[in-house]
């Protein structure tokens, strides 16, 4: 299966890919999809676990600046995803260095 992401931070090949926090496989390629300009990240997926169509795969990160890893949050739906499926529901990384950005920008403005 397949998610694209606006941003995979520092996600690497073959990062973990984690549900409720058991390694279910790793990353296989990352690819920028230049159709629409997101990472588009290629999963292989234990055949033993069912991910229903509405799960959420998340970047997320091990720690305050551990590692980077894809994590799936199974939804409620009923069907399951399938070889070659994608993943609609994506959350991209947490960028550090655009959060501190952010906080400087937002001090300097304020009174």
């Amino acid at each position: 299966v397949h998610a694209h992401f606006s941003n995979i931070g520092g996600l690497i090949p073959t990062a973990s890919i984690r549900s409720a926090g058991v390694l279910v496989v790793l990353v296989g390629d990352i690819l920028l999809d230049t159709e629409n300009y997101e990472a588009e990240v290629t999963m292989q997926i234990d055949k033993r676990y069912q991910l229903p169509t509405d799960t959420l795969a998340s970047i997320l990160t091990s720690g305050l600046l551990g590692e980077q890893y894809v994590g799936l949050r199974p939804g409620a739906e009923e069907d399951m995803l399938k070889d070659g499926g994608a993943i609609k529901n994506s959350s991209s990384a947490v960028v550090l260095e655009e959060m501190i950005g952010k906080m400087i920008s937002s001090k300097a403005e304020a009174p």
